[in-house]
């Protein structure tokens, strides 16, 4: 077999080591932004000066310290933060509360379930794997389930509630920096970004490694039952992701919607206009979406990624034979990956400085090309150092011999994979490619030839991410079967840091330009912002890609390990027990939207009949002379979507314990083939069709070339298109399209959990017939 080169108590230091460089890489960076001072007086601008050295300072960028000393405008920036601040503290608040009660009811729910297995008996059981051995009791795998998913739980909502904190700490600031020049505001935003993403890499990875140390201290040699019990972290983390995504969308495009149809179209007052009611709740709303919903998101599926992978080590030769470091390969690779996008970080904010505004988008692109190429060599080292020369890997009731080099090409080729459906998701939705440009061009005949365009270049975006998919998985099933699959999601996964610094960067670069249009600073200033702005919409894009892929490896691999617990030797398409659950499976992600996009729709409804209703009956109000009522906005979107997040979110936790108690694990397998199958579909061309809508409006706006500048100006009719073609995009790139990966990842981690459960007492209908 060859013996492993890293030492069990190296991998057991190397862990925890590297996931703690990651939370100190990140309190670092938050103490570079901490020193922009949201205070008016001299202090400001010192430390504006000292705090980095490299930040393209170039003259006609500089402009005369434009506005630098001005105290008002410091104050208005502060004031306008902390009301984004609260805005999204509360409504976060109020979530979490509802959240944690559906949390303490499936907690119960994972205990009943699985404790009633072997009727809650505390007797020692045949191993289900090798019924030769005794292993620990069912019960044990209730309880630990239990805590592991609360542990999950709690680690989601946490990433996604610090991910919103610094978000809001940071927009203000990035704003005052845009008087300095746009390599300083570059420079704020994307620190504040990484401070969010090693936050979350190096908690995840340090509570799994934990939590893992601690339960083998119960579990001692029965490995396949602790790693059972740990797939309940995956479920945590996934099923607050769901609320945080669905309920976060709800709210941000309500008020974005809002926002935009009376503003923009019918009153033609600009983007972020302090005159708008519902300008607040548009940028809170960036915050726990786009910034919350993501981390959480991220985090679900990073966890789940581990956890289907340590599943079926547990149960191949590294479990069998209580080998400790390649058991934690898939830790070791998060761990490699923290190391990588902590250098690849540094080429943003230390080597090479932005010195103009064509620069921001390739300086962003440059950090996904460089962290995979930098993990390559990572995982290569990882691979030789971590893993015996050959060794057998589960493969539905067989074992099968593979090298490590070809587990090297597994987490390859989903590390490459993410970078290609990175890449294609920016061709289709940067405003720098043809693709965007014909939809802005389609803007000059009305309204519906926009959406016509739209539509056909998000089903034509899903063709390369698709292939991509199919290939890795092919390649990685072939090496390695399920565990393959499983490491391949996690290779997409491994630069996972700077993947959310690049995501969480561009919310925090709205925002930035929203607190300076509010705070009145000059043209100037908001066209450095937008600059911002519109790269960071084509990284957003980039980031939902990168999501939407893995979660498709992610769920496949679940889907294995659901197989493989379940012990169904094959899953039969041409059985009618199946192949009603392919179909009904592949039906749901169009339920899900359906629930979704109305919820969007209801929630706008009513925010514009509110913005209408104050601009026609509070005087002064166009005029600038009073100030709107922000707070009804806030409220309209925070009740809205506590309450809408609800019926999505229950369809897809019940929709695998129904299927499973009434009609059995196979129906239940062909419903997670069919949702994975339609829902990855949908999502990607959901998320890009409403990515091209959004950059088609901003390539008019901005007038950078002569074709922008004859759709324009803002407030022409082809721009009043584009904004319709925009707000219908909306809820399909932050609401639907994000969500529906959470949905295919959700359902087979929660088919894995309840495996047990399922395969032992489910499908009372066909019993009963």
């Amino acid at each position: 077999m060859g013996g492993v080169i890293l030492p069990d108590l190296g991998a057991e230091i190397l862990v925890p080591v590297c996931a703690i460089i990651g939370i100190v890489f990140s309190l670092i960076q938050w103490l570079f932004v901490s020193k922009v001072k949201l205070v008016p007086g001299g202090g400001h601008a010192a430390a504006g000066n000292n705090s980095v050295v490299k930040n393209g300072h170039n003259d006609y960028l500089i402009e005369e310290e434009e506005g630098l000393n001005d105290h008002n405008v410091v104050l208005k920036c502060a004031d306008i933060q902390s009301a984004i601040s609260e805005g999204a503290t509360s409504f976060l608040f109020t979530e979490y509360q509802y959240v944690g009660i559906f949390m303490v009811a499936f907690a119960i729910l994972i205990f009943l379930f699985l404790g009633s297995v072997e009727g809650f008996s505390t007797k020692t059981q045949p191993c289900t794997y090798d019924p030769l051995k005794t292993c620990k009791p069912a019960l044990a795998t209730a309880v630990f389930s239990t805590v592991s998913f609360l542990l999950g739980a709690f680690t989601s909502v946490v990433s996604g509630f610090l991910g919103m904190k610094i978000a809001t700490y940071a927009n203000a600031r990035t704003t005052l920096e845009a008087r300095k020049g746009v390599g300083k505001a570059f420079i704020t935003a994307f620190r504040s970004g990484a401070v969010m993403g090693f936050l979350l890499a190096a908690n995840g990875l340090l509570v799994l490694f934990i939590a893992i140390n601690l339960f083998k201290l119960y579990y001692g040699d029965d490995w396949a039952g602790l790693f059972e019990a740990i797939t309940g972290y995956g479920l945590g983390g996934s099923s607050m992701a769901l609320f945080g995504r669905v309920g976060g969308g709800i709210y941000t495009k309500a008020a974005d919607v809002g926002a935009d149809l009376v503003g923009k179209v019918e009153r033609n007052i600009p983007e972020d206009d302090p005159r708008n009611p519902a300008v607040i709740a548009d940028n809170v709303g960036d915050n726990v979406g786009d910034i919350a919903g993501m981390g959480s998101d991220l985090f679900g599926s990073y966890a789940e990624s581990s956890c289907a992978a340590l599943v079926v080590a547990s149960i191949s030769s590294f479990g069998i034979n209580h080998e400790l470091t390649p058991m934690l390969y898939p830790l070791i690779i998060s761990s490699v990956g923290i190391l990588v996008c902590l250098l690849t970080t540094l080429f943003a904010t230390d080597f090479f400085e932005i010195k103009a505004v064509r620069e921001i988008e390739p300086a962003l692109k440059k950090q996904l090309i460089i962290s995979t190429v930098l993990m390559t060599v990572g995982i290569a080292i990882v691979s030789w150092i971590a893993l015996p020369s050959s060794f057998t890997i589960f493969n539905f009731g067989t074992q099968k011999v593979v090298k490590s080099w070809q587990l090297f090409l597994c987490v390859a080729v989903g590390l490459w994979a993410g970078l290609i459906i990175g890449f294609v998701t920016e061709y289709y939705t940067s405003n720098a490619y043809s693709p965007v440009q014909d939809v802005a061009d389609s803007c000059r005949t009305g309204a519906a030839t926009n959406v016509i365009f739209g539509l056909a270049l998000g089903y034509k975006s899903v063709i390369i991410p698709i292939f991509a998919i199919a290939v890795s998985i092919f390649v990685s099933f072939s090496f390695a079967a399920m565990y393959g699959i499983a490491v391949a999601a996690l290779g997409m996964l491994s630069t996972i840091a700077t993947g959310l610094a690049i995501d969480a960067y561009g919310p925090i670069s709205d925002n930035a330009g929203g607190i300076a249009e509010m705070a009145g600073m000059s043209h100037r200033i908001r066209e450095r912002t937008d600059a911002l702005d519109a790269a960071g919409n084509t990284t957003a894009a980039i980031g939902k890609g990168f999501a939407i892929g893995s979660a498709a490896l992610v769920s496949l691999a679940l889907f294995g390990a659901f197989v493989s617990r379940a012990s169904i030797s094959t899953v039969d398409v041409l059985t009618p027990k199946v192949f009603i659950g392919l179909i009904v499976g592949a039906m749901l992600p169009y339920w899900f939207s359906a629930m979704t996009m109305k919820s969007v729709g209801s929630a706008a409804l009513k925010m514009v009949e509110e913005v209408r209703r104050q601009f026609n009956s509070i005087p002064g109000l166009m005029e600038g002379t009073t100030k709107p009522d922000y707070a009804t906005c806030v409220k309209i979107s925070t009740d809205a979507s506590i309450k809408e997040m609800i019926p999505p979110g229950a369809l897809v936790m019940l929709t695998p314990l129904i299927v499973g108690i009434f009609f059995g694990v196979e129906t239940l397998s062909g419903v997670l083939a069919g949702s994975l199958v339609s829902g990855v579909q949908i999502a990607i061309s959901a998320s890009n069709t409403g990515g091209a809508w959004d950059n088609a409006k901003k390539y008019i706006e901005a007038g950078a070339s002569e074709h922008a500048r004859a759709l324009g100006p803002k407030g022409s009719d082809a721009h009043k298109a584009a904004v319709i073609g925009d707000t219908i995009g909306d809820p399909l790139k932050d609401t639907s399209g994000p969500s529906l990966n959470i949905l295919i990842k959700l359902m087979a981690v929660e088919s894995l959990v309840f495996a047990p459960f399922f395969a032992a007492h489910g499908g009372l209908l066909f019993k009963i017939f």
